[in-house]
C-alpha cells in the first residue's frame, strides 16, 4: 500500500516501496525509534522501530517524513484490515480492485513471479512501474526542483473560465503519441507543436502522457510544453502508485494529476490528495463502475471525478458508462457537492453524444487523439457545437 498505514498510537507501518516517497512532514507529524512497529515489504510484515508523533518542528529524513493532520488516515479500514493480517493485495481486492501489485524490485525479476503473470495489460503497466520508480530521484532532490519550478495554475478554474466566456464544452485536450490499444498514432510527434494548436483552437487544459513504455510519452514532454510559454494548465497522466511520482510531476511543471480508484485503495487516494492540496495541485480521480464511483463519492475534497468509457483491464469502450454512473443518487450528490464530472473516451462523432448527453456533462470532456484533426485544423469551434470533440 503506498504511504504510510498509520496504526493505533504510537506505532506506524510504512511501505517499502515508498518510504522515500513520502510527504515532507512540516511540523505535523515526525517519527521516533523507541516503539517496534512494521515495514511492509511485498505483503509481508518484518519488525523495525518506529512510531510515529506530533512534532515540534519541521523534520526531513527523506525516508521515514510524513504529513497527517487528523485520525482519518490513522483510523481508516486499510489499517485495521493490516493489523488482522491481510496482505496489501487482499485488503485492494475488498475494495473491488482486480490489479494487483507484484512488488518486484528491479527488471530481472520474473514478471511470472509469486503472483503469477500479470491477467491484463493495465496489471502489466503497473507492476513495470513499480520498478521504474526506483530509478526516480529522491525526495530531498525533488523538493528542491519544485521551489525552482514554475508556479501552479488553477486547472479547475480554467475550465469553469472556458465554458463561462465561449458556451462550449471546456476541452482537456490530450498530447498521446501512442497507446498499447492503437499503437503509434502520430509518427511526426512534436508535443509542444500540438500543445500550441490545441491552446490556439479553443482548448481550455491539456492531458499530457508520460508513460515512457506503453504510450511513448515522457516528463521532458510536460517540462518541454510548460516551458514553451503554453497558458493552459497541464494535467500529468501517468499511472501513479507512488506519492513520489506526484512530486515529480510538480518539478517539471504540472498543474493537476491523475489518480485512478481501480489501482488505488481508498487510503492512498486519500493521502494522495492531501499530497496534492499541499502542492497546490487537483487530482482528477478515474473512475469506470459503479463500486469505484461510490468509493471515490465516500472520500472528502473531492473536486474532479473523470468517467472512463474505456475499460482499463480489456481496452474495450462502452459510452453507455457515463450514463449509468451517473443516474439516480450518484448524480444527485456530485450536484450537490459541485464535484466537476470530465467524461473519458468514446465519443468519436455527434451521433454517439447525444446518446446519452446529460447536464454533469455539459462543460467539460477530456479528449484522446482519435480526432485530432478536428482541433488541429481548426474547426474546434464548429465541431463542438454539435459533439464533443476527442483529440
Amino acid at each position: 500500500m503506498e504511504g504510510a498505514l498509520v496504526g493505533s498510537s504510537p506505532r506506524v507501518w510504512v511501505s517499502t516501496l515508498s518510504a522515500s516517497s513520502f510527504a515532507d512532514c512540516k511540523g505535523n507529524l515526525r517519527f521516533s525509534r523507541d516503539r517496534a512497529g512494521f515495514v511492509v515489504g511485498g505483503g509481508s510484515r518484518r519488525s523495525t522501530p518506529l512510531r510515529c508523533e506530533r512534532a515540534e518542528k519541521d523534520c526531513s529524513n527523506e525516508r521515514i517524513v510524513l504529513s497527517y493532520k487528523n485520525d482519518d488516515i490513522a483510523n481508516s479500514v486499510e489499517v485495521k484490515q493490516w493489523e488482522s493480517g491481510k496482505s496489501l493485495n487482499e485488503i485492494a481486492a475488498n475494495q473491488g480492485i482486480r490489479i494487483r501489485r507484484s512488488y518486484r524490485t528491479n527488471n530481472s525479476e520474473s514478471l511470472e513471479g509469486e503472483h503469477g503473470s500479470p491477467r491484463n495489460i493495465l496489471e502489466k503497466i503497473i507492476w513495470d512501474k513499480e520498478v521504474e520508480l526506483k530509478e526516480r530521484k529522491p525526495l530531498t532532490v525533488l523538493n528542491q526542483l519544485i521551489k525552482e519550478a514554475p508556479p501552479v495554475r488553477d486547472f479547475v478554474g480554467a475550465l469553469k473560465a472556458s465554458y463561462e466566456r465561449t458556451g462550449l464544452p471546456a476541452l482537456i485536450a490530450e498530447v498521446k503519441k501512442a497507446s498499447p490499444s492503437k499503437g503509434v498514432l502520430r509518427e511526426n510527434f512534436d508535443p509542444v507543436q500540438i500543445a500550441q494548436a490545441y491552446e490556439k483552437y479553443g482548448a481550455a487544459c491539456l492531458s499530457i502522457l508520460t508513460d515512457e513504455k506503453y504510450f511513448q510519452g515522457s516528463f521532458e514532454n510536460l517540462e518541454a510544453v510548460r516551458k514553451a510559454g503554453i497558458k493552459c494548465p497541464l494535467l500529468c497522466k501517468e499511472f501513479i502508485i507512488d506519492s513520489l511520482q506526484i512530486y515529480y510531476a510538480r518539478s517539471k511543471g504540472a498543474d493537476a494529476i491523475l489518480l485512478i480508484a481501480g489501482v488505488l485503495p481508498d487510503i492512498d487516494i486519500k493521502y494522495m490528495t492531501m499530497i496534492c492540496r499541499e502542492l497546490g495541485l487537483v487530482a482528477l480521480v478515474e473512475v469506470h463502475n459503479e463500486r469505484e464511483m461510490d468509493r471515490v463519492l465516500g472520500i472528502d475534497g473531492i473536486q474532479l471525478i473523470g468517467i472512463n468509457n474505456r475499460d482499463l483491464e480489456t481496452f474495450e469502450v462502452d459510452i453507455s458508462n457515463t450514463r449509468k454512473l451517473l443516474e439516480g443518487e450518484r448524480g444527485e450528490i456530485i450536484r450537490q457537492r459541485d464535484i466537476i464530472v470530465v467524461g473519458e473516451s468514446g465519443l468519436f462523432t455527434p451521433k454517439t453524444f447525444h446518446m446519452y448527453k446529460m447536464p454533469e456533462l455539459e462543460r467539460f470532456w477530456l479528449g484522446s487523439p482519435s480526432s485530432s484533426s478536428a482541433i488541429l485544423g481548426g474547426r474546434y469551434q464548429d465541431f463542438s457545437v454539435k459533439t464533443y470533440p476527442n483529440l
